[in-house]
């Protein structure tokens, strides 16, 4: 009786020892599971934005950067696979916590300055900002060159066979009336 009761007892505790690892076990998977949801619910609660409010500042942003293919679009408006890939790059580091300066940062520095609709004024895109003015500047140069020209031309003269030529047209009869 003996042996039965030691054997029995071996068992309740290899019993025990299977439950016990089996709490433990699942104990860490809860509490895994719980640092998870607490670690996304404050990355969350950092940002403190929606879906809502980052489509909305990507919107924004993306109406500020101009598409490489098209070029006359914004990446908010072109539907190029280019634009979409930047849209969604746009997307991913405003979820990360970047700001807008520092994306279109990013973009200069792998696009250069022509990924703007606006690009700053410095040396390099001094053209692109004087340039339309100074082309306005010279069509109303050569304008007003044109019309001094032509007021400071001389009327043509006609010789007296042509005023009598231009006499005898301007006296005839249309050939449209009728005869008597």
């Amino acid at each position: 009786m003996k042996a039965d009761h030691a054997l029995r007892v071996r068992e309740a505790r290899s019993r025990l020892l299977r439950i016990a690892r089996k709490l433990a076990h699942a104990t860490s998977l809860l509490l895994l599971g719980l640092v998870a949801i607490t670690s996304l619910s404050m990355a969350y609660a950092a940002t403190g934005q929606t879906d809502a409010q980052i489509e909305a500042r990507v919107m924004r942003l993306s109406h500020t950067l101009r598409c490489l293919v098209c070029q006359n679009q914004s990446i908010a408006e072109s539907n190029a696979p280019l634009a979409v890939d930047l849209r969604n790059q746009v997307r991913e580091q405003l979820e990360q916590g970047r700001s807008e300066q520092e994306i279109a940062d990013y973009m200069v520095a792998r696009y250069g300055d022509f990924v703007l609709y606006r690009p700053p004024m410095k040396a390099s895109t001094l053209l692109l900002w004087l340039g339309p003015a100074a082309l306005l500047l010279a069509g109303l140069g050569a304008l007003a060159l044109r019309l001094r020209r032509r007021a400071a031309r001389p009327d043509a003269q006609l010789s007296e066979d042509e005023r009598l030529q231009a006499r005898s047209l301007l006296d005839r009869k249309p050939l449209t009336e009728s005869r008597p």
